[in-house]
């Protein structure tokens, strides 16, 4: 990031996103924190050593432009565009007007013994079932996280869509769900107009796989 991206960035989250200066750390050095955080993956003690600060100040400061750039969402995120009717694209010219792709992944959780149950997913771990929606490229435009490990992906579908602020998909548009391309592994070979349908559909369908995957990579904690 620029100097003038930064500068750009700093005076959006002091003046739409709300963040103010207490006197203790500017709003240059609470942005500049978060930031590193984000693109080098730094632990809290990490950035403790670099801004000198102490490691509930990191934390503080960290949630507090986080809440700011959710607050700035409207202005920050570009809304995924539908497949055009000229696509070219091998997994996506099949799916005129399609944004994206949904899915739900695992991420293992510490909780107490007692709730182990609720979150014991049906490969045996203790997690979360998070449910995210990603644009053909690889950029997740919804994300709802929270649901214990055992609930089923229909349910947190379900529940995404009739959120107040949850899942909405225009209309006229699609996203693309269910089918795997492991099904389609070891030279089995459509013999059905529903199975080419279905397989042409997991091959575009594979981004929010390949994106969680990414997500998971960069995040170690995850």
């Amino acid at each position: 990031m620029n100097t003038y991206t930064f500068q750009v960035l700093c005076s959006l989250v002091r003046v739409k996103g709300k963040l103010k200066e207490d006197g203790l750390v500017s709003i240059v050095e609470q942005v500049a924190m978060f930031l590193h955080i984000l693109a080098h993956h730094a632990k809290n003690r990490v950035i403790k050593f670099k801004f000198q600060r102490s490691g509930e100040t990191v934390s503080k400061y960290f949630n507090l432009v986080l809440k700011c750039v959710l607050r700035l969402q409207e202005i920050l995120m570009k809304l995924p565009d539908p497949v055009s009717e000229n696509c070219t694209d091998d997994r996506w010219k099949w799916f005129k007007g399609c944004l994206g792709a949904l899915d739900g992944t695992y991420i293992t959780v510490n909780v107490p013994e007692v709730d182990k149950p609720r979150y014991r997913s049906r490969k045996g771990e203790i997690a979360t079932n998070v449910f995210g929606v990603c644009s053909r490229g690889m950029k997740f435009v919804y994300v709802l996280p929270g649901w214990e490990g055992s609930a089923l992906d229909a349910r947190v579908l379900h529940d995404a869509i009739n959120r107040r602020n949850g899942l909405k998909v225009p209309t006229g548009k699609n996203v693309g769900t269910m089918y795997h391309l492991s099904e389609w592994r070891h030279g089995h070979v459509p013999a059905t107009p529903q199975e080419v349908f279905n397989k042409r559909h997991a091959q575009a369908r594979n981004v929010i796989e390949r994106t969680f995957g990414l997500l998971k990579m960069r995040w170690a904690i995850l």
